[in-house]
């Protein structure tokens, strides 16, 4: 049996509140991998072409992972709501604050050195 047919129907509130998250989670990915297609394509004077591809592939790798759990976040909520259970930590938060954090410093950097 599929993981969304056990335990009961959560409250569809609940569920739908659960997809919104997952869809800001989305967009958060997807504004990730426009900036990396920004930094390649429309900043050609900051830096060098080796520090613009490795920022603008950090870019599309960090968007890239950030869906695919952001699909394992809202499983794994859905899952414990089906089953009445507390919802699980996530160290995403921390993860993506740190990551956008340490993006934000690289990119005044090469602004600044530019």
């Amino acid at each position: 049996m599929k993981w969304w047919q056990t335990g009961t129907r959560p409250d569809y509130r609940f569920s739908l509140a659960n997809e919104r998250t997952f869809l800001a989670w989305i967009r958060t990915a997807l504004a990730l991998i426009a900036g990396a297609v920004g930094v390649d394509q429309f900043a050609s004077h900051l830096g060098s072409p080796l520090t613009r591809l490795s920022l603008a592939l950090v870019l599309f790798c960090v968007g890239g992972a950030l869906g695919a759990v952001a699909y394992a976040r809202w499983a794994r909520a859905e899952n414990a709501m089906r089953h009445e259970a507390d919802l699980p930590r996530s160290l995403l938060l921390p993860i993506l604050a740190t990551i956008t954090a340490l993006l934000a410093i690289a990119l005044a950097w090469l602004v600044i050195t530019s």
